[in-house]
């Protein structure tokens, strides 16, 4: 994932339970990750999903009018539909305002404390 800019921004939170099979799913969530970062306002996107199928996908935003913009893009739409009657058992988002952000990543030939 590409850097952030400092705080305030908005995070979507997605988490889903896929059904079984992929029914077209891999091909549409390349689709709408590639769509959704042309879009204005767009951050960028974190996801992982487990063997079970749960998965969570965070996209960061500049604003919640971007948000919105998003939602009512009609290729979203598509795929927001057909997520519902093919690839999802349920799902939940959630929108969130970033206020802090800060993280930490180890350096080239820093001893891993986990080995």
């Amino acid at each position: 994932m590409s850097a952030l800019p400092q705080p305030p921004y908005y995070a979507v939170i997605f988490t889903s339970q896929r059904t079984p099979g992929d029914q077209g799913y891999g091909d549409m969530a390349d689709h709408m990750a590639a769509l959704a970062a042309e879009q204005p306002g767009y951050l960028g996107v974190e996801s992982a999903r487990g063997d079970d199928g749960l998965g969570i996908t965070v996209s960061y935003w500049r604003s919640t009018d971007d948000i919105l913009a998003w939602r009512r893009h009609a290729e979203h739409k598509i795929a927001r539909d057909t997520g519902r009657s093919d690839w999802y058992r349920h799902y939940t988002l959630r929108i969130a305002k970033v206020e802090r952000a800060y993280g930490w990543q180890r350096e080239d030939g820093e001893k891993d404390p986990q080995a």
